[in-house]
C-alpha cells in the first residue's frame, strides 16, 4: 500500500490541524468584507418553542424581606420580641450580642382565585394576584449586597460576567436594530457592584446593557453637536466606516472594533429612535394616572415601567429596571411600606396595560432582590427595627411569558429562616429563565479563557413547577 497517498478524507484533515488552516482562513478573510458579516444584534431562533420573547427584570437592590411581604409567618407573633436562640444560630448570636425574633408589622391577607399571600400594603398588586407565580424556594451564597446582586443578576459572585440581558441578547439578539437590545434603567446612584451588573463580560461588546439616565439627556451627546447636519454626520461616518473597515481585514483578530463599527452605526440610529422612544407625552393622562406618574410616592418608578413597556412594545429584548433602598435593618415598617409604595402601583399597571395590549403572553416579568431577610434582628429600647441578610431563603415572582401563573411554589420554614420544599439555587433559577425565553443553558455558551462558558456557570435544572 502506498503510504504517501492520501485520500479526500485525510486531506482535509490534515489540512484542518496544520498551518494549512490558517492559510485558507487568511484566504476567506480577504473575500469577506465587512459587509459579509451578520448582525450581531439580528433576531435569532431558539433553542425552544417560547411564548416569551421580551423580558422586563424588576431588581429591588438591597433584599426585600420575604416575610413582610409575600411569605407571612404566623408563628413569629408568638415570639416575637423573644431572645433568638435557635440551634445552629448560637454562635452568632454571641457573638453579635443578643437578637431577637421580630413579627412582622404588616398584616397578610389571600388574594385572587389562587389564593396568593400578600400584605395589605400591596394594595394595587392584589389586583392581578391571579398573574403571578411566587417562588419560594431560591436560594444563593453570598450575605453581602455586591457579590449576590452579581450572583442574581450575571450567575457569577465575583462580577466580570455577562449580565442575565446580554447572555439573552446573544441568544435571541433583538427585534429592533434601532434601539439596544438591552437597556437598562437605574436610579441615579447606581447599584452595589455598578454597572458590572449589566456588563457584556465576556461576551462582545454588542451585548452589554445600555443605562438611560433617570434626570436631564437619558444618554450623553444623543444629540449631534449645533450646526451639524445629519447628512454631514453620515458622510463622516460613512468615512469613519471606510477606514476602519480596511483596518478590520487587517486584523480579524481584534472584536472589539467590529463592535466598535456597530456601536457608531447604532448611536446614529438612535438619535432618531431613542427621543421618540422615551417620550410619554404622547400616552394618555388616564395612562399616566395609572402609572402614577405626577405623584411624588410613585412617579420615577412609575416613568421606568411605563419606559419598560415602550421599549417591549418596540421590539427591545430585555429591560432591567432598579429600585434601591430594600436594605431594611431599621424601622422595616416605615421604610419597607415607603419602598412598597413607590413601586406598587407602577408594577400593577405595567402587567395590566401589557395584557391590554395582548403583550403579557409573550412577555415575561421578574420581581426579586439579591437575597431575603431573617426573621430576627437586634432591638433597641424595646423598639423592633430591621432584619438582617438571608441567603436561604426569598421570595422572588414571575409574570406572563409562559410562567405558572396563579401558583405558589416552594416554601420556607415555619419562622422562614430557610426555603424547605421545592429548594433550588439560584442557577436553576436562571436556567428556567432561559427556558421561559426558548433558551438551553447548556447550548447558550461562549468559548473563553480555555472553556466554554454560560450563565449558570457549569449547568442547572429547569425548575419545571415555573413553567405553565
Amino acid at each position: 500500500m502506498n503510504t504517501n497517498y492520501l485520500n479526500r478524507r485525510e486531506s482535509l484533515f490534515r489540512l484542518g490541524t496544520s498551518l494549512g488552516s490558517i492559510a485558507f482562513a487568511s484566504l476567506l478573510a480577504e473575500h469577506s468584507g465587512a459587509d459579509d458579516k451578520p448582525n450581531p444584534l439580528a433576531p435569532k431562533k431558539g433553542h425552544f418553542p417560547a411564548k416569551a420573547k421580551n423580558c422586563i427584570f424588576l431588581m429591588m437592590e438591597g433584599g426585600p424581606s420575604h416575610v413582610d411581604t409575600f411569605d407571612p409567618k404566623p408563628a413569629l407573633e408568638k415570639l416575637h420580641l423573644k431572645e433568638f436562640t435557635r440551634e445552629g444560630e448560637m454562635k452568632s448570636a454571641m457573638e453579635s450580642g443578643k437578637r431577637y425574633y421580630v413579627q412582622s408589622p404588616f398584616k397578610f391577607r389571600k388574594h385572587g382565585q389562587s389564593g396568593a399571600d400578600m400584605a395589605d400594603n400591596w394594595e394595587r398588586l392584589s389586583e392581578v394576584a391571579d398573574d403571578l407565580c411566587f417562588f419560594r424556594g431560591c436560594q444563593v451564597d453570598s450575605v453581602n449586597h455586591p457579590t449576590a446582586m452579581y450572583q442574581m443578576n450575571c450567575g457569577n459572585r465575583f462580577g466580570g460576567d455577562p449580565g442575565l440581558g446580554a447572555w439573552v441578547t446573544y441568544g435571541l439578539g433583538s427585534e429592533n436594530q434601532d434601539l439596544p437590545g438591552f437597556v437598562v434603567l437605574p436610579e441615579i446612584s447606581y447599584p452595589q457592584g455598578g454597572a458590572a451588573n449589566w456588563s457584556n463580560g465576556y461576551l462582545p461588546a454588542f451585548y452589554q446593557g445600555t443605562p438611560l439616565r433617570p434626570k436631564g439627556s437619558p444618554i450623553l451627546d444623543l444629540s449631534p453637536p449645533e450646526g451639524i447636519s445629519p447628512e454631514r454626520q453620515r458622510m463622516n461616518l460613512d468615512l469613519l466606516t471606510s477606514m476602519n473597515r480596511r483596518h478590520a481585514q487587517q486584523h480579524p483578530q481584534h472584536e472589539e472594533l467590529a463592535a466598535r463599527l456597530e456601536s457608531y452605526e447604532l448611536a446614529f440610529r438612535m438619535q432618531t429612535e431613542v427621543p421618540n422612544a422615551i417620550d410619554i407625552s404622547d400616552e394618555s393622562q388616564k395612562t399616566l394616572e395609572m402609572y402614577g406618574v405626577g405623584n411624588d410616592a410613585t412617579d420615577a418608578f412609575g416613568r421606568k415601567c411605563l419606559l419598560a413597556r415602550k421599549m417591549v412594545e418596540k421590539g427591545v429584548r430585555f429591560v432591567q429596571l432598579f429600585n434601591g433602598s430594600w436594605d431594611s435593618h431599621d424601622y422595616i415598617e416605615r421604610a419597607h411600606g415607603n419602598l412598597v409604595r413607590g413601586v406598587d402601583q407602577p408594577i400593577a399597571a405595567l402587567i395590566k396595560d401589557l395584557k391590554e395590549r395582548g403583550l403579557l403572553e409573550s412577555t415575561l416579568i421578574v420581581w426579586c432582590g439579591e437575597f431575603g431577610r431573617t426573621p430576627d434582628n437586634g432591638v433597641r429600647g424595646g423598639v423592633a427595627y430591621g432584619r438582617d441578610h438571608n441567603p436561604h431563603a426569598m421570595t422572588i415572582w414571575l409574570a406572563g411569558g409562559g410562567c405558572n401563573a396563579g401558583h405558589t411554589i416552594g416554601a420556607t420554614d415555619e419562622l422562614g429562616m430557610t426555603a424547605v420544599d421545592e429548594v433550588h439555587h439560584v442557577r436553576d433559577f436562571h436556567v428556567t429563565l432561559l427556558r421561559l425565553l426558548g433558551l438551553d443553558d447548556n447550548k447558550l455558551t461562549y468559548y473563553h479563557a480555555g472553556r466554554f462558558k454560560q450563565l449558570s456557570q457549569f449547568g442547572g435544572k429547569v425548575i419545571e413547577d415555573l413553567i405553565a
